[in-house]
Formats: structure tokens, C-alpha cells, sequence
């Protein structure tokens, strides 16, 4: 990747935040149909919190969960309905309580604010909330999910994404006994990509029961399971010939210099994961990683991930559209962004044997997007 000086990036940094705003020739041409569109209306928030349950106990190497209680928020005004969601991770800090607080919290951000002006408001929510980002995806998702139904369109039309160029996305196999593995792995025959959870002392283990019954690429992620550059390198040296496509945070966020002499020597690309929430954080991580995992629920909803995948771009890093456990809202709410992206690990809501919504829907790895506008997204709230 060619480097840039502080100047050089500053300069084309100024040119991503004007193309942050890149929606405007298409929203300028559905505006002309609609010369006096605003928001006038009052605005009715509801929360509800959602115990979504997985079909396997779900472990990776900070922990176990057989069940995630999702926060999902229902933002109607002048008869338009948007629905988002917040998917809390202990990792930040982050529960369904405080997330639910936050949520109320923000309220009035909505009451006094044109849902039109979607980038004033989430200036306004980005000040406002600054514990609990998934809240703010919730947030930004539905105001995004309003948006596209007050326009009648679909989030991909109106963003001017061609939906053909999403990547596959890969599907999760979490940490398990042997057995359990190979048996996960059978069941995800229909996928064509693989993501590994490793991050243990049985890593070889594991990487083994899995290329046991399948010769499928798999990428591997660590989730900062190992805890030395050595150890990591050693890893990484063991995989390079298991057709492994890229490693996913190898070790802790904090040890950037450490990540970047791994670079220097992986066989394989490196990708951010838990080191990177925000667009703030990217250019710091360009010398130790070859690309992000961007996840709305760290980000804080689709427009700060679109401000990502740009100055991303710039950098030359490879973008990955990644998620937590999440219902078919949140996941419908990145697939609308995959055509932006090289790789996708949007598979939240295949891994639940409950999802409450119905909306892009995956088929042998590929998305399938609906005409119906917003996120496209169904259910009962």
C-alpha cells in the first residue's frame, strides 16, 4: 500500500467527508418529485428488548452464550414507520439496559430535528451518546429505514450501490469440541466461505476437525485470543498452507506496534476487528492491518459506516462488513452497504433459530435483496 504523508491525507480525507455526502445527486433527483418533502409531524418512539436464541451455544475466546437480548426501536412520524436495532456486547461495555436508556435519552434529538437532515442528527447522537454505540445504530438504522419509505425506495437505490456487486458472505462456526465442529460444519453446507473462531490452546485442533470434512476457503478470527507477537506469528506460519484466506484481530487491539511487526511478517492479511469502532481510528491502524471489519453496531449505524468505507477506500485497506448476533434488521441494514465492500461476514441472523423479521435474505452465501423500500424489512415489532 502506497503510504501518505499527515499533508497528503488530511487533503483527501477533506475530499471523503465532502463525498460522505455522496447521496445527494441521487436524493437531488427523488427531491424534484418531491419539492416541498419535510417532516412535520409528532414522533412516537418505542424500545422493546428481544431475547434472540441461538442454535448452538455460541463461544469464541472471551467467552460463551446460548441467547442475546437484543434492543430494537420503532420511530414513526407523519405515518412512516422505521425499525432499528442494538445489538449490546459486553466487550464495549455495552447491556440492553443502559442501551435502552440511551435510547430514551436521545428522544428529543428526533422531536426537534427534520429526519431529512439524517446527518445533523446523527452530529446530534454522536454528542449524545457516547457509552453505548450500539444505541446509536438503532437509532441511525430506523432513521435510515424512515428515510428510504418517506422516499419509496430501497436504502441500495437511493445510496446508488448496485446490489450485484456485494461480495458472499462467510458463515460463523464458533469455538466447540471436535465433534461439535464437524458437525456445525455439515450443517453450513449451503455457505461457500467459512469464518473459524479460534483464539485457544486447541486452535490446531480445531482448524483441523473443520478441514476434515471440508476443503472450503475459511477465514480465521481470533478476537484477540493471542496474547504475543510470537505466539501470533507462530499461528499464522501453521495456517498460511490450511487455505486460510485472511486472520481476523490476531491479538489485542491495544498492541498496535506489536500487530504491525506481525504484518511485516504474516503470509496472509491481517484484518482489524476490535481495534477499530469509528472513522477516527482508521488512520492510525493503516501500518499494522490490511484492512477493517466495519460492524454498525460499533460504528453506530449505516452513515458512520459509509463515512468508513470511504476513507478506507483512500487508504487503500480492504473493507470487510462484518456484525454481532443480530435479527434480519441489523443484518439487512449492512447487506444495503455490502456492494461497497470486499468481504462479508453478515450472518447474525442465520446463526438464531428465532429471528423476529424477515428481509435480505441469504442464499448459498449470496444476498437477496427486495424492492420494498427502506430496509426492506418485515416483522412484528
Amino acid at each position: 500500500m502506497k503510504k501518505m504523508n499527515r499533508k497528503q491525507f488530511l487533503s483527501l480525507s477533506g475530499k471523503v467527508m465532502v463525498g460522505s455526502l455522496f447521496l445527494d445527486p441521487v436524493i437531488s433527483r427523488l427531491w424534484a418529485k418531491h419539492p416541498t418533502t419535510k417532516t412535520t409531524g409528532d414522533v412516537m418512539i418505542q424500545v422493546k428488548t428481544k431475547r434472540l436464541y441461538l442454535k448452538h451455544t455460541w463461544t469464541i475466546a472471551r467467552g460463551s452464550s446460548d441467547y442475546k437480548d437484543n434492543v430494537f426501536v420503532r420511530i414513526e412520524k407523519d405515518g412512516i414507520v422505521g425499525i432499528g436495532e442494538a445489538a449490546p456486547n459486553v466487550r464495549y461495555g455495552e447491556n440492553a439496559k443502559l442501551t435502552t436508556q440511551r435510547i430514551h435519552e436521545a428522544e428529543s434529538i428526533f422531536r426537534e430535528n427534520d429526519f431529512f437532515h439524517y446527518w445533523d442528527i446523527k452530529d446530534a447522537l454522536d454528542a449524545r451518546i457516547t457509552d453505548q454505540s450500539c444505541a446509536k445504530a438503532a437509532l441511525d438504522i430506523a432513521l435510515m429505514d424512515w428515510v428510504g419509505k418517506a422516499f419509496n425506495a430501497p436504502l441500495y437505490k437511493l445510496f446508488g450501490f448496485d446490489t450485484a456487486k456485494a461480495p458472499l458472505t462467510s458463515y460463523s462456526i464458533g469455538i466447540d469440541t471436535r465433534e461439535m465442529i464437524i458437525k456445525k460444519v455439515k450443517e453450513a453446507e449451503p455457505y461457500p466461505i467459512l469464518k473459524i473462531k479460534v483464539g485457544t490452546d486447541r486452535d490446531e485442533e480445531i482448524i483441523e476437525a473443520v478441514r476434515s470434512v471440508t476443503d472450503k476457503p475459511i477465514r480465521v478470527d481470533a478476537n484477540e485470543g493471542w496474547t504475543s507477537k510470537e505466539e501470533a506469528l507462530e499461528r499464522i506460519q501453521w495456517l498460511k498452507d490450511k487455505g486460510v484466506e485472511f486472520i481476523e484481530q490476531p491479538m489485542p487491539a491495544s498492541m498496535l506496534e506489536e500487530t504491525a511487526w506481525l504484518r511485516e511478517r504474516s503470509p496472509m492479511p491481517i484484518i482489524a476487528d476490535e481495534a477499530v469502532k469509528t472513522a477516527a481510528d482508521i488512520p492510525k491502524l493503516a501500518k499494522a492491518y490490511d484492512g477493517i471489519n466495519i460492524k454498525l453496531m460499533k460504528s453506530g449505524g449505516m452513515l458512520e459506516a459509509l463515512r468508513m468505507i470511504h476513507i478506507a477506500k483512500a487508504l487503500g485497506m480492504k473493507i470487510m462488513l462484518g456484525c454481532m448476533i443480530e435479527s434480519s434488521v441489523a443484518i439487512s441494514a449492512a447487506a444495503h452497504l455490502a456492494p461497497m465492500v470486499d468481504y462479508a461476514d453478515l450472518d447474525g441472523n442465520l446463526l438464531i433459530s428465532n429471528d423476529p423479521f424477515t428481509g435480505v435474505k441469504v442464499d448459498h452465501g449470496k444476498f437477496v435483496y427486495n424492492d420494498k423500500p427502506g430496509l426492506g424489512v418485515e416483522g412484528e415489532f
